[in-house]
């Protein structure tokens, strides 16, 4: 029978009984599975690197948009604490227009100056603060006198005071009630 020899070459040759080949493949063999342990550990420490790094590339990406909108709300609001002097005294000019001239075509040309100036501020978020007839809040209002009226209450609002995107620009200035003051009364 002709022995093919493919078949030949596909023959297991018979485990060695040689006891130095053995430990010194098992040598081998336990240095590798160390060597790929060692791989395995530094690619998972690696990938926990990148991780660490994304998250802190999310992290400061963030960190700087709220930075940059924060700036920009603190120099908005800085130019707009500038103007408001400027709408104050348009709403004295306003109050101080003679009841004859009220009509004339200037007068009408200022208030809508007036009321595009107050639009444009409002559009970046300015705020008017009610004041009249509220109860007196420290955080909102600023008292500059007291006067007979009820007790806690604004009185009268002597300068409009604003927020800006919900929070405090400039603080109303009030008078506020101290309560009714008892009548005296004649003792005979």
């Amino acid at each position: 029978m002709a022995v093919n020899p493919e078949e030949k070459n596909n023959k297991k040759e018979p485990p060695s009984d040689n006891p130095v080949e053995i430990s010194g493949a098992e040598k081998e063999l336990e240095a590798l599975k160390k060597e790929l342990a060692q791989a395995v550990a530094k690619s998972e420490e690696n990938l926990a690197g990148w991780q660490r790094a994304q998250a802190d590339l999310a992290n400061y990406r963030k960190k700087v948009e709220q930075e940059r909108k924060e700036l920009n709300e603190s120099a908005c609001s800085a130019l707009i604490l500038r103007l408001l002097p400027v709408l104050d005294d348009f709403e004295r000019a306003e109050s101080s227009i003679p009841e004859g001239s009220k009509d004339l075509p200037w007068v009408e040309g200022i208030r809508l100056i007036e009321r595009s100036l107050r639009q444009t501020l409002e559009k970046e978020g300015l705020t008017p603060i009610k004041a009249e007839g509220e109860p007196f809040d420290p955080c909102l209002h600023e008292a500059v006198s007291c006067c007979p009226g009820k007790e806690g209450i604004v009185i009268k609002e002597v300068k409009k005071g604003y927020t800006i995107n919900k929070r405090l620009l400039r603080p109303a200035c009030v008078i506020v009630g101290e309560g009714e003051k008892p009548e005296k009364s004649e003792v005979a």
